[in-house]
């Protein structure tokens, strides 16, 4: 069941560290496919005749830059000059190795709106052709495998540290915060790791071996959401996982509980049985009927073995309680020669079927203790099968003075057939008769 768990909860947190890794890097794929049709509009355009532009590059530290072109208003007066800028983005100025005061006769993109021209292809560099283009970083795709694989396994580390090895003894606040501080370690350790692409180099480099800053806001960003949902899932995962704790040692205390009350109520069965069964082996012996006793001793043997050997079980089959029944009417016919009867009509087809055991044996006691029982009034206890039901019936013939009762057997027979199959019987009384309607469980396959 542990290893169950575990394996589910690693399962939950893989799905939940995927969706995190597309949520962080959300911007940069976006941005990749914004490049891409950019590049597809830029080839179209590339189409295009485009006028040559001249001028002189001014770099800035971050890479990008201006090439600053000069264009004359009117032939006639050539001293009437209006300057203009072509933007140069960080890239092409790598690619072609751009210094800062370059001198770039190039082609540029037409502006968007009140925008720049952006620059196509360099022409000349400083009245040369242009060196082969710097091109040792790796694809955009390889950029793009990196960062989605580092923060998938961040993701991923953070949420089993949240979540794993959690049990009963783990739901407190202390523990949880624990955990909490040891993510928090783990997420400022492996900012370190993190990658970042060096727009200088074009390489894909670790937060460590950073020249500059050493805190980049979108690393640092992307890092802190991480974490965040990593610590406020550990502690949904904590509460529902306390709740379903909690709902188990329910379950098993239910469970418990039953137990002890079916061995209650089964204890509440044996006294009553043995104190009778004395009290015919008592009279038995007083009538000096030596064979009839041993014959009762023997049949009360069988009928303790059984419920020795059947109390503790919760169910017996029919054809179990059919055979019990026998034997224990066997008791009562030495008593009751020739006066009492037993008409047993059972259907095989439902010999499988199951019962709550020792079912029969208070049914049985109760007929013969409050009914007479004469040669001219002989006694018969029905017992037969209607459907699924089974059904105990006699008719009343009560005594002249009737036995005292306590209402226990039938008491507990009822109690012990709602507390084991969540089902009520039928008791039914009229002057003339008594019975007991039984449902019977289909057995499981």
């Amino acid at each position: 069941m542990k290893i169950k768990n575990l394996r589910s909860t690693a399962v939950v947190n893989l799905l939940i560290a995927i969706v995190l890794t597309l949520i962080v890097n959300f911007s940069y794929l976006l941005s990749l496919m914004v490049e891409k049709r950019e590049s597809n509009t830029q080839r179209q355009e590339q189409r295009m005749q485009k006028p040559e532009h001249e001028g002189v590059l001014q770099l800035s530290e971050d890479g990008y830059g201006y090439v600053i072109c000069e264009k004359s208003l009117s032939p006639e007066y050539p001293d009437s000059v209006v300057q203009y800028k072509i933007f140069v983005n960080n890239r092409k100025a790598r690619w072609y190795n751009l210094q800062d005061g370059d001198r770039l006769r190039c082609t540029a993109f037409p502006p968007r709106g009140k925008g720049n021209r952006s620059i196509d292809e360099i022409l000349l560099q400083n009245g040369q052709e242009p060196a082969p283009i710097i091109y040792d970083r790796p694809s955009r795709g390889e950029d793009m495998a990196v960062q989605l694989l580092y923060y998938f396994l961040l993701s991923y580390l953070l949420l089993m540290v949240m979540t794993s090895r959690l049990d009963k003894q783990n739901f407190s606040t202390r523990n949880y915060l624990q955990r909490c501080t040891v993510v928090i370690i783990l997420t400022f350790a492996c900012y370190f790791l993190a990658p970042f692409i060096n727009w200088q180099t074009g390489k894909v480099m670790m937060m460590f071996q950073h020249d500059g800053p050493s805190i980049d806001w979108m690393v640092t960003l992307k890092c802190t959401v991480v974490l965040v949902v990593a610590v406020l899932y550990g502690r949904i995962y904590g509460l529902l996982s306390q709740r379903q704790q909690i709902m188990l040692e329910n379950e098993h205390l239910r469970g418990e509980n039953l137990q002890a009350r079916y061995n209650m109520l089964v204890g509440q069965i044996n006294p009553h049985f043995f104190f009778n069964s004395l009290n015919s082996l008592a009279m038995l012996i007083r009538d000096n009927e030596n064979d009839k006793a041993l014959n009762y001793i023997d049949q009360l043997s069988y009928t303790f073995r059984y419920i020795i050997q059947n109390g503790q079980n919760t169910t017996s089959t029919l054809a179990e309680e059919i055979e019990f029944a026998r034997a224990y009417g066997e008791l009562f016919k030495v008593r009751y020669a020739d006066k009492l009867f037993f008409d047993i009509e059972i259907d095989t087809a439902y010999s499988d079927y199951t019962l709550p055991s020792l079912t029969l044996q208070p049914l049985i006691g109760n007929a013969v203790k409050h009914n007479t029982i004469t040669r001219k009034q002989p006694f018969h206890i029905i017992i037969r099968t209607e459907g699924d039901k089974l059904v105990v019936a006699n008719r009343k013939a009560p005594k002249i003075e009737p036995e005292p009762s306590t209402g226990i057997g039938l008491q507990n027979l009822r109690s012990r057939w709602q507390l084991i199959t969540g089902k009520d019987i039928e008791i039914r009384e009229t002057n003339e008769e008594f019975i007991v309607r039984l449902p019977l469980q289909k057995p499981q396959l």
